[in-house]
């Protein structure tokens, strides 16, 4: 009945949702966690245990993992970040054998997350419209530019005007010029998915991104508007989907109909404590379905709408550290 978080970094709400949950369904289990660097990392002082982790890149990540959590008894195993996703689902089947569910979806949808291009496409394909991808000799200003496979919004960039490329923008074939969808008519929004084991829809919460710093939000509200039915259409079932997905979407101030769909993370989002907040219990879902043997049926549409979330920094100390 233990569980590991890996990349744990900051994700306290999250691993902190895990253990109350544990709790609040009488199951007798821990929760772990693993980053490279485990004491400069707040979610590991305050996991019931924590372990320094190898390299995501390194040869024996898996089957260091798999060893791991075979000596702690690890029966869930959560991921966080975008880098480690794609080769815990290529490696997917490996827990499996060992007893260890990893909550992460299928390697070809994942890929598809991964490549931004892969994303467009997929949106398309769910009748979702994009931001149009330029061709890089023929293209306005405004645009945005970012790397087909980034995360965080790392070299993502806003360019005003030409002067501002720089020659990698243009020979590296991974940059994107994209349409540029003016902040001034659009309202961002993350949404919180949750998809049960038979990859189906049973859970949309659009958080307003209203602040964010370092890539993820600070400042967010719920908010029930027009993007619960139409994700519910269009997203009902995506095949290999499952947990928690955060899809990024604009919408128009004045024009609600005019959606254009951004991204999406097969994976808990650094806003996901919002939602869970909000009473959208993905983590408790998560334990009945991987660690209890339970169906999630129904849709759930009770969460608390226009629920504020502002975060602020706050201290977890570590006495006698030595560096």
């Amino acid at each position: 009945m233990n569980i590991l978080i890996t990349s744990a970094g900051r994700r306290v709400s999250l691993l902190r949702s895990f253990q109350k949950e544990l709790k609040t369904l009488n199951l007798q289990g821990q929760v772990f966690a693993v980053d490279s660097a485990p004491m400069l990392s707040a979610a590991c002082q305050v996991a019931d245990q924590y372990f320094e982790a190898l390299p995501l890149d390194h040869p024996d990540y898996i089957s260091w993992l798999i060893a791991l959590c075979q000596a702690n008894h690890i029966g869930l195993v959560i991921p966080t970040i975008d880098t480690e996703l794609l080769a815990l689902a290529k490696n997917r089947d490996q827990f499996e054998r060992q007893g260890i569910h990893v909550v992460i979806s299928s390697e070809a949808f994942v890929s598809q997350c991964r490549n931004k291009r892969l994303t467009h496409q997929f949106f398309n394909a769910h009748h979702i419209n994009v931001a149009t991808e330029y061709d890089k000799r023929n293209f306005t200003v405004p645009l945005f530019v970012k790397p087909s496979d980034g995360s965080r919004s790392e070299d993502a960039l806003l360019i005003n005007y030409k002067e501002e490329l720089r020659e990698e923008h243009f020979t590296d074939k991974k940059f994107m010029f994209l349409e540029y969808l003016d902040h001034n008519e659009y309202e961002e929004y993350t949404c919180d998915l949750y998809y049960a084991r038979d990859h189906k829809l049973k859970c949309v919460v659009p958080r307003k991104r209203i602040a964010v710093r370092e890539g993820e939000v600070y400042k967010a509200l719920t908010c029930n508007n027009v993007l619960v039915p139409y994700i519910k259409q269009r997203l009902k079932i995506i095949e290999g989907a499952v947990g928690c997905l955060t899809a990024q979407f604009f919408v128009h101030k004045k024009d609600e109909n005019q959606i254009y769909g951004i991204e999406i993370n097969p994976r808990f989002g650094g806003g996901y404590p919002l939602t869970y907040l909000s009473g959208a219990n993905f983590t408790k879902w998560i334990l009945e379905e991987y660690l209890l043997g339970k169906t999630i049926y129904e849709q759930f549409d009770v969460w608390e709408n226009n629920l504020l979330m502002v975060r602020y920094d706050a201290e977890v100390l570590v006495h006698g550290y030595q560096s």
